[in-house]
């Protein structure tokens, strides 16, 4: 899962794109530290628990909604990630673009979310806004070794998940969903 392979897999493939009428733009931000290039490292964050987000508390990629004064959706993924996590993209590479995804439960907002990928040489300083209550840097390694099914609870329900699980941490819905084409490159 070297970053030369996860760049190729970026470079030759087109991305899915979702035209979705009336649906929310946003974008994330898959920053990947390359200092240990045979095995990168993924920034990871844990949304803050708010009551009228519903992704509250979960693990999650830096990003959010496209504001009108952002050119575009990369501008968006620079922007959230600054904001939430101190990391300025601008000087790194964007090194491609993942499938746009959206969410599966009907009861989830009309979003349709668009993946950056980026590489960073070093692992950057992170300093947490009050949108996040923690970050991790996690190899790609690590993630794969820990894919599994999880039970988690969401409204009060019960739900049987993909999931990558590292220590109490668990990454499922669409944070799984958009990291995992990267992780399963070294299947």
């Amino acid at each position: 899962m070297s970053l030369t392979t996860i760049t190729q897999f970026l470079t030759q493939r087109r991305p899915r794109r979702i035209v979705e009428p009336g649906a929310i733009q946003a974008a994330v931000a898959v920053v990947l530290a390359t200092h240990a290039p045979a095995d990168p490292e993924i920034l990871l964050i844990k949304r803050a628990e708010h009551e009228r987000d519903p992704w509250s508390g979960q693990m999650a990629l830096p990003g959010g909604r496209r504001e009108s004064s952002d050119a575009d959706l990369l501008q968006t993924a620079r922007r959230e990630t600054l904001e939430e996590t101190g990391v300025d993209l601008a000087g790194h590479s964007l090194l491609g673009e993942l499938d746009d995804l959206h969410p599966r439960s009907k009861v989830l907002p009309p979003i349709v979310v668009r993946p950056f990928v980026f590489g960073v040489s070093d692992r950057p300083q992170v300093t947490v806004s009050d949108e996040v209550t923690l970050h991790l840097w996690v190899p790609l390694s690590r993630l794969r070794a820990n894919s599994q099914r999880s039970q988690v609870v969401v409204r009060g329900v019960s739900l049987d998940v993909a999931s990558y699980v590292l220590g109490p941490h668990v990454v499922w819905g669409m944070t799984e969903r958009i990291i995992k084409p990267i992780i399963d490159l070294a299947a």
